[in-house]
């Protein structure tokens, strides 16, 4: 790499890509005095869009339900276009693994929040997520999975 290709990691625009809130059991699940579960569900994935541009998508997906009744389910899309360049092969899948959706998880934490809020409930407050560790451990379980397995010879 020449000295003036210096590395080029930026933001060209955040945006959100879906969102979609579900009150199924409503309005008699506002009635319920009992607390709800909650399960959250986190994807991220990246895409080329351009020369050295990225779409990477961070997907949370909320769901709050008491015993089988759904209270509510919400789910985000949040969005972003990264300009990426100069940066080495082996550094690319960690930017956009890990880097990229640590800008998105934010917004989508105040997207979440807000769209529940909206629907009558209590803000559910995300805890900051470490997508670095989420990424390693990926990365484990493929090596696990590709790894030879023994087979006695007889």
């Amino acid at each position: 790499m020449e000295q003036n290709e210096q590395p080029v990691f930026g933001i060209e625009k955040l945006y959100v890509k879906d969102l979609s809130l579900e009150v199924p059991n409503a309005p008699e699940v506002f009635l319920e005095r009992e607390a709800p579960q909650i399960q959250i569900q986190l994807n991220s994935g990246g895409r080329p869009v351009g020369d050295n541009v990225f779409e990477v998508v961070l997907t949370v997906t909320v769901t709050a339900s008491i015993g089988e009744k759904t209270v509510f389910l919400v789910e985000v899309g949040q969005a972003g276009v990264f300009r990426i360049q100069n940066v080495p092969q082996e550094q690319m899948e960690p930017l956009i693994a890990v880097a990229c959706p640590n800008i998105l998880f934010p917004y989508a934490r105040e997207v979440v929040s807000d769209a529940v809020t909206r629907a009558g409930f209590q803000p559910i407050v995300l805890q900051p997520v470490n997508f670095e560790a989420m990424y390693l451990q990926r990365l484990q379980e493929q090596e696990q999975a590709q790894a030879p397995t023994e087979v006695p010879i007889q």
